[in-house]
Protein backbone atom coordinates (compact mmCIF):
# COMPACT_ATOMS: atom_id res chain seq x y z
CA UNK A 1 0.00 0.00 0.00
CA UNK A 2 0.87 3.44 -0.70
CA UNK A 3 0.77 6.81 0.45
CA UNK A 4 1.02 10.10 -1.64
CA UNK A 5 2.05 12.82 0.72
CA UNK A 6 3.23 16.82 0.31
CA UNK A 7 5.41 19.22 2.00
CA UNK A 8 4.75 22.42 4.24
CA UNK A 9 6.39 26.03 4.21
CA UNK A 10 9.71 26.14 5.19
CA UNK A 11 10.40 23.94 2.06
CA UNK A 12 10.46 26.94 -0.76
CA UNK A 13 13.72 27.92 -1.99
CA UNK A 14 14.30 30.28 -4.85
CA UNK A 15 14.75 27.66 -8.61
CA UNK A 16 11.89 25.74 -7.32
CA UNK A 17 10.02 24.10 -10.22
CA UNK A 18 12.68 26.20 -12.64
CA UNK A 19 13.88 23.18 -13.77
CA UNK A 20 10.53 21.02 -14.00
CA UNK A 21 9.50 23.97 -16.59
CA UNK A 22 12.20 23.89 -18.41
CA UNK A 23 11.70 20.62 -19.20
CA UNK A 24 8.35 20.01 -19.31
CA UNK A 25 4.97 21.66 -21.21
CA UNK A 26 3.00 20.37 -18.27
CA UNK A 27 5.03 22.23 -15.64
CA UNK A 28 4.62 25.09 -17.28
CA UNK A 29 0.69 24.96 -17.86
CA UNK A 30 0.32 23.84 -14.12
CA UNK A 31 2.49 27.95 -13.37
CA UNK A 32 0.51 29.22 -15.45
CA UNK A 33 -2.98 28.37 -14.27
CA UNK A 34 -1.93 29.07 -10.47
CA UNK A 35 -0.55 32.48 -12.20
CA UNK A 36 -3.95 33.38 -13.72
CA UNK A 37 -5.54 32.35 -10.28
CA UNK A 38 -3.57 34.93 -8.41
CA UNK A 39 -3.41 37.48 -10.98
CA UNK A 40 0.77 37.18 -10.30
CA UNK A 41 3.80 36.36 -11.91
CA UNK A 42 4.58 33.68 -9.50
CA UNK A 43 6.31 31.64 -11.50
CA UNK A 44 9.32 33.59 -11.94
CA UNK A 45 9.32 34.49 -8.32
CA UNK A 46 9.81 30.87 -7.46
CA UNK A 47 12.63 30.87 -10.01
CA UNK A 48 14.42 34.18 -9.72
CA UNK A 49 13.52 35.51 -6.32
CA UNK A 50 14.28 37.87 -4.57
CA UNK A 51 14.22 35.10 -1.69
CA UNK A 52 12.68 37.73 0.94
CA UNK A 53 10.22 37.87 -0.98
CA UNK A 54 9.44 34.19 -1.70
CA UNK A 55 9.84 33.24 1.98
CA UNK A 56 6.37 35.97 2.60
CA UNK A 57 3.90 33.30 3.71
CA UNK A 58 1.15 34.56 1.21
CA UNK A 59 3.60 33.47 -1.32
CA UNK A 60 5.54 30.32 0.33
CA UNK A 61 2.35 28.79 0.86
CA UNK A 62 0.97 28.79 -3.11
CA UNK A 63 4.37 28.32 -4.23
CA UNK A 64 4.79 25.51 -2.52
CA UNK A 65 1.27 23.89 -3.42
CA UNK A 66 2.12 24.54 -7.35
CA UNK A 67 5.31 23.00 -7.30
CA UNK A 68 4.23 19.58 -5.46
CA UNK A 69 1.32 19.66 -8.12
CA UNK A 70 3.89 20.19 -11.02
CA UNK A 71 5.64 17.63 -9.95
CA UNK A 72 2.89 15.05 -9.48
CA UNK A 73 1.54 16.04 -12.37
CA UNK A 74 4.78 15.61 -14.86
CA UNK A 75 5.11 12.51 -13.56
CA UNK A 76 1.86 11.33 -15.10
CA UNK A 77 0.68 9.03 -12.07
CA UNK A 78 -2.78 8.78 -11.05
CA UNK A 79 -3.24 10.06 -7.22
CA UNK A 80 -5.21 6.66 -7.44
CA UNK A 81 -2.72 4.92 -7.37
CA UNK A 82 -2.31 5.48 -3.85
CA UNK A 83 -4.24 4.42 -1.39
CA UNK A 84 -4.11 7.45 1.16
CA UNK A 85 -2.94 11.42 1.06
CA UNK A 86 -2.03 13.61 3.84
CA UNK A 87 0.10 16.83 3.70
CA UNK A 88 2.05 18.58 6.48
CA UNK A 89 0.20 22.05 7.30
CA UNK A 90 -0.43 23.86 4.24
CA UNK A 91 0.59 20.48 2.14
CA UNK A 92 -3.23 19.09 2.91
CA UNK A 93 -4.11 21.37 0.60
CA UNK A 94 -2.01 19.93 -1.83
CA UNK A 95 -2.51 16.88 -0.89
CA UNK A 96 -6.85 17.75 -1.36
CA UNK A 97 -5.79 19.38 -4.77
CA UNK A 98 -4.00 16.10 -5.81
CA UNK A 99 -7.26 14.08 -5.01
CA UNK A 100 -9.06 16.47 -6.27
CA UNK A 101 -11.26 17.76 -4.05
CA UNK A 102 -10.15 21.54 -5.13
CA UNK A 103 -9.02 22.37 -8.60
CA UNK A 104 -5.91 23.68 -8.77
CA UNK A 105 -6.88 27.69 -9.00
CA UNK A 106 -8.79 27.29 -5.79
CA UNK A 107 -6.18 25.49 -4.08
CA UNK A 108 -3.72 28.37 -4.90
CA UNK A 109 -6.55 31.10 -3.96
CA UNK A 110 -7.07 29.70 -0.78
CA UNK A 111 -3.41 29.32 0.33
CA UNK A 112 -2.75 33.03 -0.91
CA UNK A 113 -5.50 33.81 1.15
CA UNK A 114 -4.52 31.89 4.44
CA UNK A 115 -0.95 32.88 4.04
CA UNK A 116 -2.12 36.34 4.48
CA UNK A 117 -4.75 35.76 7.13
CA UNK A 118 -1.85 34.07 9.23
CA UNK A 119 0.57 36.74 8.99
CA UNK A 120 -1.99 39.53 9.53
CA UNK A 121 -3.25 37.58 12.83
CA UNK A 122 -0.16 38.40 15.10
CA UNK A 123 2.14 41.35 14.61
CA UNK A 124 5.36 41.18 13.27
CA UNK A 125 7.75 40.69 16.06
CA UNK A 126 4.87 39.54 19.09
CA UNK A 127 5.02 35.63 18.31
CA UNK A 128 7.54 32.83 17.67
CA UNK A 129 8.29 29.26 16.93
CA UNK A 130 10.53 27.04 18.20
CA UNK A 131 11.69 23.65 17.33
CA UNK A 132 12.51 21.31 20.13
CA UNK A 133 14.52 18.42 19.03
CA UNK A 134 15.14 15.31 21.55
CA UNK A 135 12.04 15.78 23.35
CA UNK A 136 9.04 13.72 22.64
CA UNK A 137 5.50 15.00 22.49
CA UNK A 138 4.67 14.58 26.28
CA UNK A 139 7.70 16.43 27.43
CA UNK A 140 7.33 18.97 25.15
CA UNK A 141 4.06 19.56 26.15
CA UNK A 142 5.31 19.41 29.72
CA UNK A 143 7.90 22.70 29.00
CA UNK A 144 4.95 24.61 26.94
CA UNK A 145 2.89 24.55 29.82
CA UNK A 146 5.56 25.83 31.95
CA UNK A 147 7.00 28.53 29.85
CA UNK A 148 3.53 30.21 29.04
CA UNK A 149 3.07 31.84 32.09
CA UNK A 150 -0.24 33.57 31.59
CA UNK A 151 0.66 33.55 27.61
CA UNK A 152 0.19 31.52 24.90
CA UNK A 153 2.62 28.51 23.98
CA UNK A 154 1.59 25.73 23.00
CA UNK A 155 3.04 22.25 20.65
CA UNK A 156 2.20 23.31 16.92
CA UNK A 157 3.72 20.24 15.22
CA UNK A 158 4.30 16.96 16.49
CA UNK A 159 6.65 15.74 13.67
CA UNK A 160 8.60 12.98 14.44
CA UNK A 161 9.36 10.90 17.52
CA UNK A 162 12.32 13.59 18.67
CA UNK A 163 11.41 16.68 16.73
CA UNK A 164 8.20 19.02 18.38
CA UNK A 165 7.55 22.39 17.83
CA UNK A 166 6.12 25.07 19.81
CA UNK A 167 4.37 28.30 19.11
CA UNK A 168 2.89 31.60 20.80
CA UNK A 169 3.94 34.04 22.06
CA UNK A 170 7.80 35.40 21.57
CA UNK A 171 8.40 35.75 25.09
CA UNK A 172 6.89 32.39 26.47
CA UNK A 173 8.46 30.52 22.99
CA UNK A 174 12.08 32.29 24.22
CA UNK A 175 11.58 30.84 28.13
CA UNK A 176 10.96 27.28 26.24
CA UNK A 177 14.00 26.46 24.90
CA UNK A 178 15.72 26.89 28.11
CA UNK A 179 13.09 24.93 29.87
CA UNK A 180 13.65 22.34 27.07
CA UNK A 181 17.52 22.12 27.40
CA UNK A 182 16.94 21.81 31.23
CA UNK A 183 14.54 19.02 30.36
CA UNK A 184 17.17 16.68 28.38
CA UNK A 185 16.60 18.36 24.51
CA UNK A 186 19.43 17.99 22.52
CA UNK A 187 18.52 20.88 20.91
CA UNK A 188 16.60 23.53 21.52
CA UNK A 189 16.18 27.16 18.43
CA UNK A 190 14.15 29.96 17.10
CA UNK A 191 12.39 29.11 13.62
CA UNK A 192 12.60 31.80 10.95
CA UNK A 193 9.56 31.97 10.88
CA UNK A 194 7.15 35.36 10.52
CA UNK A 195 4.48 34.33 12.89
CA UNK A 196 3.52 31.70 15.25
CA UNK A 197 1.66 29.25 13.60
CA UNK A 198 -0.68 26.44 14.82
CA UNK A 199 -1.75 27.69 18.38
CA UNK A 200 -4.63 29.80 19.62
CA UNK A 201 -3.35 33.37 18.82
CA UNK A 202 -4.38 32.46 15.03
CA UNK A 203 -7.63 32.48 15.77
CA UNK A 204 -8.40 35.57 13.26
CA UNK A 205 -6.91 33.61 10.39
CA UNK A 206 -9.05 30.64 11.14
CA UNK A 207 -12.08 32.96 10.91
CA UNK A 208 -11.26 34.13 7.82
CA UNK A 209 -10.52 30.75 6.22
CA UNK A 210 -13.72 29.23 7.53
CA UNK A 211 -15.32 31.48 5.43
CA UNK A 212 -13.41 31.09 2.33
CA UNK A 213 -13.72 27.68 2.58
CA UNK A 214 -17.63 27.75 3.13
CA UNK A 215 -17.70 29.18 -0.68
CA UNK A 216 -15.35 27.32 -1.73
CA UNK A 217 -16.55 24.51 -3.96
CA UNK A 218 -15.65 21.02 -1.77
CA UNK A 219 -15.58 17.75 -3.31
CA UNK A 220 -15.17 14.11 -1.58
CA UNK A 221 -11.31 13.47 -2.75
CA UNK A 222 -10.81 10.44 -5.30
CA UNK A 223 -8.34 9.30 -1.84
CA UNK A 224 -8.91 9.33 1.97
CA UNK A 225 -7.23 11.73 3.73
CA UNK A 226 -5.26 11.57 6.61
CA UNK A 227 -5.98 14.78 8.41
CA UNK A 228 -4.02 16.75 10.53
CA UNK A 229 -5.59 17.52 13.44
CA UNK A 230 -7.15 14.18 14.23
CA UNK A 231 -4.57 11.86 12.37
CA UNK A 232 -7.49 9.87 10.91
CA UNK A 233 -9.21 8.76 7.71
CA UNK A 234 -11.41 11.56 6.32
CA UNK A 235 -13.73 11.71 3.27
CA UNK A 236 -16.78 13.66 3.95
CA UNK A 237 -16.67 17.01 1.87
CA UNK A 238 -18.41 18.70 5.20
CA UNK A 239 -16.29 17.23 7.76
CA UNK A 240 -12.51 17.78 5.47
CA UNK A 241 -14.08 21.77 5.29
CA UNK A 242 -14.54 21.67 9.31
CA UNK A 243 -10.98 20.08 9.80
CA UNK A 244 -9.09 22.74 7.46
CA UNK A 245 -10.55 25.45 9.98
CA UNK A 246 -9.46 23.49 12.89
CA UNK A 247 -6.16 22.92 11.36
CA UNK A 248 -5.26 26.54 11.61
CA UNK A 249 -4.96 26.94 15.60
CA UNK A 250 -4.56 23.39 15.92
CA UNK A 251 -1.32 21.02 16.15
CA UNK A 252 -0.08 18.69 13.17
CA UNK A 253 -0.31 15.57 14.32
CA UNK A 254 2.25 14.37 11.95
CA UNK A 255 4.15 11.58 13.39
CA UNK A 256 0.41 9.94 14.33
CA UNK A 257 -0.46 10.54 11.10
CA UNK A 258 2.11 8.52 9.43
CA UNK A 259 2.00 5.81 12.10
CA UNK A 260 -1.42 5.06 11.37
CA UNK A 261 -1.07 5.42 7.82
CA UNK A 262 1.46 2.60 8.44
CA UNK A 263 -0.86 0.82 10.61
CA UNK A 264 -3.72 0.58 7.98
CA UNK A 265 -0.69 -0.86 5.58
CA UNK A 266 0.70 1.90 3.70
CA UNK A 267 4.45 0.45 3.07
CA UNK A 268 6.05 3.18 0.84
CA UNK A 269 5.60 6.76 1.18
CA UNK A 270 6.36 9.07 -2.04
CA UNK A 271 7.13 12.58 -1.06
CA UNK A 272 5.98 15.08 -4.01
CA UNK A 273 7.92 18.69 -4.21
CA UNK A 274 10.31 18.15 -1.63
CA UNK A 275 12.90 16.27 0.72
CA UNK A 276 11.33 17.12 4.37
CA UNK A 277 9.02 14.69 5.05
CA UNK A 278 10.41 11.20 3.38
CA UNK A 279 13.07 11.48 6.43
CA UNK A 280 10.50 12.23 8.80
CA UNK A 281 8.72 9.02 7.88
CA UNK A 282 11.72 6.84 8.34
CA UNK A 283 12.03 8.08 12.19
CA UNK A 284 8.98 6.77 12.70
CA UNK A 285 8.45 4.09 10.55
CA UNK A 286 11.85 2.76 9.67
CA UNK A 287 10.72 0.37 7.51
CA UNK A 288 8.93 2.10 5.56
CA UNK A 289 9.91 2.78 1.81
CA UNK A 290 10.58 6.17 1.23
CA UNK A 291 10.89 8.44 -2.18
CA UNK A 292 10.75 11.93 -2.28
CA UNK A 293 10.13 13.42 -5.44
CA UNK A 294 11.65 16.74 -6.63
CA UNK A 295 13.92 16.57 -10.09
CA UNK A 296 13.30 15.01 -13.44
CA UNK A 297 15.45 12.17 -12.55
CA UNK A 298 13.07 11.32 -9.70
CA UNK A 299 10.00 11.22 -11.73
CA UNK A 300 11.96 8.83 -13.86
CA UNK A 301 13.11 6.60 -11.08
CA UNK A 302 9.80 6.38 -9.97
CA UNK A 303 7.85 5.70 -13.01
CA UNK A 304 9.72 2.67 -12.77
CA UNK A 305 8.60 1.33 -9.46
CA UNK A 306 5.39 2.47 -9.84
Amino acid sequence: MRAFIFPGQGSQAVGMGKALAESSAVARELFQEVDEALGQNLARLMAEGPPEELMLTENAQPAIMANAMATLRVAGISVEKAQFVAGHSLGEYTALCAAETFDVATTARLLKLRGRAMQAAVPVGEGAMAALLGLGLEAAQAVAEEAAQGEVCTVANDNDPGQVVVSGHKGAVERSLEIAKEKGAKRALLLPVSAPFHCPLMQPAAEAMEKALGEAGVRPPLVTLYANVTAAPVDDPAEIRRLLVDQVTGMVRWRESVAAMAEAGVTHFVEFGGKVLGPMVKRIVPDATTSSIVSMDDIEALAKEI
